[in-house]
């Protein structure tokens, strides 16, 4: 497993802590099955990201800017900020147990990984897959960058269609002018025409004619061109090829100029071919600014329409959340297409799975709408692009070396300014981590393919499926075989933590709290496949009480055990005659090894067992939350709440029985750490080292998963004493419940009567085990063949079995029947009404389907406790 790198300036917050526990429980567990395991930590450069966190601190510190300084100077402050704070978040991942091989800790700037990069660069490039582009691309005026589609993510918001009348130059059949709509009226000093649709009658007269451009006065032509749909406003759109990318298109159709009008820090000037568009009161104001005046002077000109409140998608920098801006600009690209072919078929055909299965769709969708991808950056902290200008003019170099002179003139080189988008180091992270290109690498023979990719659906396009399409390009070979996608951590009100917006919950203060096992235990008991797991930042305690209340008793059944097992050697199981095995120690073993395959079953084949997973294994596996609870089940509904109690008689006495007992405690004890260690590391290995046994035996962590054992445990009769203990839980829970319902004190001695089914071996469990279900129900038992007359309460057990509590001299019965008769018939009269209003035709035909729906349940419900009373009322009270 290779970690997804978390930014190098990141610091630890509950989604890495969520991802990462994930990752640290799979890759425990395949290191207990027996796997050569590696878990590859690292980090990222994050060029976006840290150089913002620079800039601010350059400017908060020192008053400068990055160009104040110059670009080796900024790279060598960068460099020495990282050195500084670089390592944090891996030091924090290990305090919440993060088993990773730190001493293969990778980062995507080491020259090992930068010639990884210069080299899938150089080969893209020879393929024909990496070219120049002159296109309309997103760019954000804070960062001062180009950024990818998935960089520049969508944002609905409220904004205005302003409806612009453009004159004709020379009105046509009495037609003055035309009316576009546009959201952004600042754009339009770069409009160079204005678009019909060819097959439009209303306004295929014009094709052609010009029209005056308010506020510049620039004719501009009528084009026809199928992207103006007839249906959509008012059928007629304006081109600004600079800065729309569809109008950029019309504008290559048609070989239209294309002014730039606006400045890279989003300020309105005049750049490329754009002169006289720009006005002087205009120069130099920022683009929302601008839009104002010039809104008031289309206004005050007449040229201003209607306004309608517009809700549409804005797009917004990833990093920085500006709204970014359509540009035209020089920047490099990737071609997609090709590249896509086998990522699409790598899914389609099996060979790679992705958890849940309804992300399949959302990728595949994706892969076949690829557009090429933007990867060049202008900024300085990154892979610089490994192009180099010649002064004199010559073709440029490509070269995975460094540049000093040109070869054709020896004349000097000057090297491409921008950086590569920060994504185009991570997408070669499974290979470039192991020693890629090198093909002798040892990692890379021994890892590669690797097995999951664990991460969040957000980073699907951004890192996942260019992962896989980097994997195939320069490997030949999927990266790996299953994407698990695991839930967001949010609040109580569904919103996405983060810091930022008040709602975030740090980790590290719930180590520091509860403990880690604590945090671990939480998160993955509550993450089904694919859920959220909801966390209520301002009630931590409530929050992770499911890891804490169950560490708190993990600990408490481990201290238990150890304190009553003794001083003398335990016998290892295999050692223990069956035969000489009670039917809760059967009873625990056969649970034991109903909880390892429910385990199993829960987390799933490792790998496929070809080159494509089953149909039957492509959406199994990786249920962790079932997996967490299989296990607590085990540990605390059976082994603690059952069989440690039914063992402490056998414990506190002396004799082989005391030895077997002991042996089964500690087995299957020792079975359940093994179980739980992935999820709780910290306690369970602290427990286990503990056990008898254990001294020379290393970590629990490299510990054997447990196996089912199934043999040795008496054949079928040895079976058949085993589901015999069902009867003694059985039993004592009748008792448990018959001692609630009539209110009697958990701590009192009461009698009990059992008549046992008519058969011996019904007979022989309660002779035998009489003893126990006492001490676990608090009883003194007689069997009877028959049950004794008197006030008392009754139960059956599924065998047919009576259990009966004789109730005088225990309650007060003529109290009680009072109570009894009065609660019934308050139940009698809800009844009837409710029973009523379910008649009432008028009710049933308008009320919601929902309300009938849960008044029927209710009904049900009632009647049935109605039975309860009255069986209770006769039994007791006579009638």
């Amino acid at each position: 497993i290779v970690m997804p790198p978390p930014n190098i300036t990141d610091i630890l917050h509950v989604g890495h802590g969520l991802n990462n526990t994930v990752q640290d429980v799979i890759v425990r567990w395949r290191r207990m099955a027996g796997d050569e395991a590696l878990w590859l930590p690292g980090t990222d450069h994050a060029g976006i990201a840290t150089q913002n966190v620079v800039e601010k601190k350059l400017a908060r510190e020192q008053g400068k800017t990055r160009y104040d300084l110059g670009r080796d100077e900024s790279d060598a402050q960068t460099t020495a900020y990282v050195d500084a704070t670089g390592g944090t978040i891996l030091q924090q991942l290990r305090a919440i147990g993060a088993s990773a091989d730190w001493s293969r800790t990778a980062y995507t700037l080491t020259p090992e990984l930068s010639r990884a990069v210069r080299e899938a660069f150089v080969q893209l490039y020879e393929k024909g897959l990496i070219y120049r582009g002159h296109r309309v691309i997103h760019w954000c005026s804070r960062c001062l960058t180009s950024l990818s589609d998935e960089e520049a993510e969508h944002e609905d918001e409220a904004g205005s269609l302003y409806h612009i009348s453009y004159p004709l130059a020379e009105p046509i059949s009495g037609l003055a002018s035309v009316t576009v709509a546009t959201t952004r009226p600042e754009t339009m000093l770069g409009d160079v025409a204005v678009a019909v649709n060819p097959d439009d009658p209303r306004y295929r007269e014009l094709i052609g004619k010009e029209l005056i451009l308010p506020i510049t006065g620039i004719r501009i032509p009528v084009i026809a061109d199928a992207y103006a749909d007839p249906a959509f406003g008012t059928g007629v759109v304006k081109i600004t090829p600079a800065h729309d990318p569809n109008d950029f298109e019309v504008g290559r159709r048609h070989s239209l100029p294309m002014p730039i009008v606006m400045s890279p820090t989003g300020m309105m000037e005049e750049g490329a071919d754009a002169a006289g568009r720009v006005p002087e009161r205009l120069r130099g104001v920022d683009r929302f600014a601008a839009r104002a005046v010039i809104v008031d002077e289309l206004r005050a000109a007449g040229h201003l329409g209607k306004v309608e409140t517009h809700n549409h998608s804005v797009r917004h920098c990833y990093r920085c959340h500006t709204v970014v801006e359509p540009r035209l600009s020089d920047q490099w690209f990737v071609k997609m297409e090709p590249l896509a072919r086998p990522a699409l078929k790598a899914v389609r055909s099996g060979a790679i799975r992705i958890l849940p299965e309804r992300w399949e769709a959302v990728y595949i969708n994706w892969l076949e709408g690829i557009r090429d991808w933007n990867i060049s950056r202008q900024l300085w902290w990154g892979h610089r692009i490994p192009v180099w200008s010649c002064a004199a003019g010559h073709d440029p170099i490509i070269s995975r070396e460094d540049v000093t002179r040109c070869p054709k003139c020896s004349g000097p080189v000057r090297q491409d300014d921008d950086v590569l988008d920060t994504w185009f180091s991570s997408w070669l992270w499974p290979f470039s981590t192991l020693g890629w290109p090198n093909a002798d690498a040892r990692d890379l023979r021994a890892f590669y393919p690797t097995d999951v990719l664990i991460t969040a659906p957000e980073i699907l396009f951004f890192w996942v499926a260019r992962m896989i399409m980097g994997g195939f390009a320069f490997m030949g070979d999927r990266p790996f075989h299953t994407v698990y996608l695991h839930g967001t951590v949010r609040d109580t009100q569904h919103i996405k933590m983060s810091k930022s917006l008040g709602n975030g919950v740090d980790p590290l203060r719930v180590v520091e709290l509860y403990g880690a096992d604590a945090l671990r235990y939480t998160l993955v008991a509550g993450l089904g496949m694919g859920a959220d797991v909801i966390i209520d930042p301002k009630d931590l305690e409530q929050s992770f009480a499911p890891g804490r209340n169950f560490v708190t008793k993990l600990r408490n059944i481990g201290k238990f055990i150890l304190s009553n097992l003794g001083d003398e050697a335990v016998s290892p199981l295999s050692a223990i005659a069956p035969s000489s095995l009670s039917r809760s120690d059967r009873w625990i073993l056969d649970r034991l090894d109903v909880a390892i395959a429910d385990c199993d079953t829960a987390l799933g084949p490792a790998r496929p067992t070809g080159r494509t997973w089953r149909p039957s294994e492509l959406r199994s596996g990786l249920r962790l939350s079932e997996y967490a609870e299989a296990a607590r089940r085990f540990v605390w509904g059976e082994l603690a709440d059952w069989y440690v109690e039914a063992a402490k008689g056998r414990l506190m006495a002396g004799g082989a029985d005391r030895d077997v007992a002991r042996a089964v405690l500690v087995h299957v004890f020792d079975a359940a750490l093994r179980l739980l260690q992935p999820i709780v590391p910290f306690v369970t290995e602290e427990l286990w080292q503990q056990l008898p046994g254990h001294a020379d035996d290393g970590t629990l962590a490299r510990a054997p998963w447990p196996a089912q054992r199934r043999e040795g445990t008496g054949g079928r009769d040895g079976a058949a004493r085993g589901s015999e203990f069902e009867v003694v839980r059985e039993t004592v829970a009748a008792l448990r419940q018959l001692r609630s319902e009539y209110a009697i004190t958990p701590g009192k001695m009461i009698p009990a009567v059992i008549v046992p089914a008519r058969d011996a071996a019904a007979r022989a469990v309660f002779d035998e085990e009489g003893g126990t279900i006492g001490r676990l129900a608090r009883v003194t038992i007689t069997l009877a063949d028959v049950a004794p007359s008197g006030t008392a309460a009754h139960a059956v057990l599924a065998g047919g079995t009576e259990v009966i509590v004789p109730l005088e001299g225990i309650i007060d019965v003529e109290r009680e029947c009072v109570r009894l008769r009065g609660e019934l018939e308050g139940l009698e009269k809800q009844l009837a009404s409710l029973s009523q209003r379910l008649a009432n035709e008028g009710f049933v035909s308008r009320a919601p389907a929902h309300v009938v729906e849960a008044e029927r349940k209710k009904e049900t419900e009632w009647t049935a406790r109605r039975g309860q009373l009255a069986d209770k009322v006769r039994s007791m009270c006579g009638g």
